[in-house]
């Protein structure tokens, strides 16, 4: 566009009837704005003649559907809301339209942003655009089912289970969990409740793209805190990258987690990326001393997690977990365990666990005095095929043949939630049957330009994304 090449209402008809013609299939944008975004480009395109440039100007993008949007519906995928429709944007559907973007429309998510998978009563299911019988992930599967489809060229989601380094691992897309804190979140909020400045626990917004480059783009875009608690607009000026070059980073490998294994294809995936690391001159480590316990993140990690998705369940909901808690043998440490008492954790008990991510918080600072990056898994196994088994602790994960509790796959995707860390989801290429499998990169808090630059240089080496066949 810069270049006079293309316009934004080109890219935008393009995009537009891309979606029309494959996304029957796909399911992935729930809420179309077709005609807005047609105006927003044509609007994008007399700005870029009058000489503007922003950062996304006529730049097409997709929004999650938790985001408020002004004029369209916000359903959490949840029936009873199915008419709620919010008067104002999020802050980030601000701050992206402020930027340029031209909004086709709203992305496909699980019921209330609690699932692996994208499907809910309202919408339906979001398939994978590799596999239709698997699932594009959650919650912002929507999302990444969109950039691998071609429906836009950026989104924005959010992240507090891997909600956007999982999609984008299971559909070969990039995506970014920010440091806890960075970018601001009103209006990325369940339907009918106030847009109110809050400051989350774990919970991040953050980019998805299908180029590590334009991670870091979205990210400048909707980093800073919201105006509402400064007063003012107040841009954050992160730390730059440590290094420019691969060959001057230390990363540490890590691709065994002692409460779960990691399949063969995500382990490839792993160490397809530690070796081209390794090829370009990086310092590659496979263990430390310095790593916290994570076994006991992941305790916290669960406590933290479940006790807060509880907090928002209906009283006779909630009573009823914590009866069937109090009814769990002392002797079961399973992690299907830890999460039914996580949901009756006290204030008292939440304080405790609190603590202890303190604790960790401190281990990964010695740890990062050490290392650039670390570099693991996001979850053990490539895109899985749906299930919607209305028993989710009934349901089972398949790592190479041996079946898992469901949830049990989150604890990669904690290893960087709990502490509050960034890290950036890069595609890793195909697995034998055509999978994608991506990685992710996890940097130092308030570092979020380390792990990026990172991607960035890894992309020219692997080859970055690619488009379904």
């Amino acid at each position: 566009m810069r270049a006079g090449e293309v316009t934004s209402i080109e890219l935008t008809e393009e995009a537009i009837a891309r979606i029309e013609r494959d996304d029957k299939t796909i399911n992935a944008i729930c809420v179309p704005d077709f005609d807005r975004a047609r105006d927003a480009a044509r609007e994008a395109d007399q700005a870029r003649a009058r000489g503007e440039d922003r950062p996304l100007l006529g730049i097409p993008v997709t929004v999650k559907e938790s985001y408020n949007m002004a004029g369209l519906p916000t359903t959490w995928g949840a029936p009873e809301h199915r008419d709620f429709v919010p008067a104002e944007d999020a802050v980030q559907v601000s701050r992206i339209k402020a930027a340029g973007a031209v909004v086709l429309g709203k992305t496909n998510v699980p019921l209330g942003l609690q699932d692996i998978q994208s499907f809910n009563e309202v919408y339906g299911t979001t398939n994978n655009p590799w596999d239709h019988a698997r699932t594009a992930g959650g919650s912002s599967g929507g999302s990444s089912a969109a950039l691998a489809a071609g429906f836009g060229a950026l989104s924005i989601g959010s992240d507090i289970a891997g909600s956007l380094r999982t999609p984008a691992h299971f559909c070969g897309v990039y995506a970014h969990k920010p440091t806890l804190g960075l970018a601001a979140s009103r209006g990325m909020v369940r339907p009918s409740a106030p847009a109110l400045p809050v400051e989350l626990d774990l919970a991040v917004v953050g980019p998805m793209a299908r180029t590590a480059r334009d991670l870091t783009l979205l990210l400048d875009v909707m980093a800073g805190p919201d105006p509402l608690t400064f007063g003012v607009a107040h841009k954050v000026t992160l730390p730059p990258a440590r290094h420019e070059r691969l060959s001057d980073f230390r990363v540490l490998v890590l691709d065994e987690h002692p409460l779960i294994p990691t399949g063969a294809a995500v382990r490839a995936g792993v160490n397809r990326v530690a070796d081209v690391l390794a090829d370009g001159g990086a310092r590659i480590e496979r263990h430390s001393s310095l790593v916290p316990d994570l076994t006991e993140a992941a305790a916290v990690y669960t406590q933290l997690h479940f006790a807060g998705a509880a907090a928002g369940y209906p009283a006779e909901a909630y009573e009823e977990l914590r009866s069937v808690a109090a009814g769990l043998s002392a002797d079961d440490q399973s992690l299907d365990a830890a999460r039914l008492r996580a949901m009756g954790t006290s204030h008292r008990d939440w304080i405790t666990a609190n603590s202890c991510r303190e604790l960790h918080r401190q281990g990964w600072r010695q740890l990062f005095a050490e290392f650039d990056v670390v570099l693991c898994p996001i979850t053990p196994t490539p895109a899985f095929p749906h299930d919607h088994n209305d028993d989710v602790f009934g349901r089972r994960i398949d790592i190479d043949g041996v079946e898992y509790p469901y949830f049990d796959q989150l604890v990669w995707a904690g290893v960087a939630t709990m502490p509050g860390l960034p890290a950036t989801a890069i595609p890793t290429g195909l697995t034998p049957e055509g999978l994608p499998v991506g990685v992710q990169l996890i940097g130092p808090m308030f570092e979020d330009r380390t792990p990026l630059r990172l991607a960035e240089l890894l992309e020219q080496k692997i080859g970055g994304f690619h488009a379904p066949n």
